[in-house]
């Protein structure tokens, strides 16, 4: 009885050390940030291909993320390198610091609205605004999908549902990217990148 009390102590320590129980230091998360610039871009906004704008995404989401390539359950060799020495309150104050930059604006004229279209019936059709929100905008430890850069949004979909990218809550979007055509994920991606 003595060791699953200790053990149940154990437990409960470690899940209030995990979660995200203090506000994160935005100057700190800023300070902290400059390595974030060379691939995810000045103020986290993403001028390399394949690489998510950070600007504007939750904070517990940017914290999650972080915490599951510092433990490997989401593999990245180039965030692997990055992450490794993050201690949990670099972590808090990066995602604070994110979370507060205005997010990436989509300032293009949409050239293929039809495809849009056939985007936003992709959406509705698999609920992604279930977890997402109305707006796309994210929440909580769920990413901002509206604004993102369209060919990572198509890199990103097509991982889940190939299983290659794995780790953390991952679970239910594999299960959504799965049943997703390649034409489904062309149209969800420029739909969501069109955004704001």
């Amino acid at each position: 009885m003595t060791r699953l009390l200790a053990a149940l102590s154990l437990s409960f320590g470690l899940v209030l050390c995990a979660s995200p129980l203090l506000a994160g230091d935005i100057e700190a998360g800023k300070a902290k940030a400059g390595v974030c610039a060379i691939c995810h871009g000045e103020n986290g906004i993403s001028k390399m291909e394949y690489t998510p704008s950070l600007a504007g995404q939750p904070d517990l989401y940017i914290q999650w993320q972080l915490v599951f390539f510092r433990a490997g359950t989401r593999e990245n060799a180039n965030m692997r390198s990055v992450v490794e020495d993050l201690s949990n309150e670099d972590i808090r104050n990066l995602g604070a610091y994110f979370a507060s930059l205005p997010p990436m604006k989509n300032l293009k004229l949409d050239e293929k609205p039809e495809l849009s279209r056939k985007g936003a019936e992709a959406a509705a059709g698999r609920r992604c605004a279930s977890c997402h929100t109305d707006n796309f905008a994210g929440t909580k430890a769920t990413a901002r999908l509206a604004g993102q850069r369209e060919e990572y949004l198509i890199k990103a979909l097509n991982e889940l549902k190939s299983g290659q990218r794995s780790g953390g809550a991952m679970a239910a979007m594999a299960d959504v990217a799965y049943q997703l055509s390649e034409e489904e994920i062309y149209a969800l991606a420029h739909y969501l990148a069109h955004l704001n």
